[in-house]
């Protein structure tokens, strides 16, 4: 472990901030479970009102029997609106404070849990930080975990190819205008696999399109989502020599995107 490293409780205090973000960035992921869940008491609701018309037509109606599907409709009311609650907490958990940050030390923050998820895969990270960044406005945890998400999906890209070859490079720059003034920050992760196919680079950030077996095909799309409401772009650029580079651009504290 380098010195620049954070120590393995540092690692796990910044794993614990960033899980109320993996819980907002899951939420698509948990889209048909949560449509499941919130059947069965919408189903149940409708067969006890069901059940009730029918008890009214009767005219020996048992009001007994009546007062127990209605307690069951309530009953099956709340517990969809309990789920329904559930989910906003999960929303509500994330804190979207922005404050003036320097990239480096976020990334630096951000690089044992990437480096132990690389190291995990045998895939060789590499941090090529640019010296002097001018600080950008943003949330922390919300932007870690959109790097963190780009990071996983390099280690992915380069699972399938020989192990020598299993790179990623984390790397930030200065984006200058035709003035030469610094108009953003850019951060881009870079990877040594086969790339994308040119005619699935325009679906890339679509919502739940994916090539990935048992994903939802939501990762991409939150991601930028979280980026362009930061006033940022996030796009995808083909290296002509092979492997994949996505580029994050923010504007920097005093400019604009």
């Amino acid at each position: 472990m380098t010195s620049n490293t954070p120590p393995p409780d540092e690692q796990w205090a910044l794993l614990q901030r960033l899980t109320p973000v993996a819980r907002l960035a899951t939420i698509g992921e948990m889209a048909a479970s949560i449509a499941h869940e919130l059947n069965q008491p919408i189903t149940a609701i409708a067969s006890y009102a069901q059940a009730c018309d029918w008890l009214l037509s009767r005219e020996d109606a048992d009001l007994a029997e009546l007062r127990e599907a209605l307690r069951q409709i309530t009953a099956q009311g709340l517990r969809a609106g309990d789920i329904v609650r559930r989910l906003r907490s999960l929303a509500r958990a994330l804190d979207s404070q922005r404050v003036p940050t320097d990239v480096n030390s976020l990334l630096e923050e951000l690089k044992g849990l990437a480096l132990a998820d690389a190291k995990l895969h045998n895939v060789r990270l590499r941090l090529e930080l640019a010296p002097k960044l001018e600080q950008v406005l943003l949330n922390r945890i919300e932007m870690q975990q959109v790097v963190l998400s780009l990071v996983r999906n390099a280690v992915e890209a380069v699972e399938n190819v020989p192990p020598e070859r299993r790179d990623v490079v984390l790397r930030t720059a200065t984006d200058r205008d035709n003035t030469e003034e610094i108009s953003a920050i850019e951060v881009s992760v870079m990877d040594s696999g086969p790339g994308v196919p040119a005619h699935l680079r325009e679906r890339l950030f679509t919502p739940f399109f994916t090539t990935k077996p048992g994903r939802a095909g939501l990762g991409l799309a939150i991601a930028r989502s979280i980026v362009e409401a930061h006033g940022g772009t996030l796009r995808y650029l083909h290296d002509g020599a092979g492997g994949a580079c996505f580029v994050l651009r923010l504007p920097h504290a005093q400019g604009g995107a």
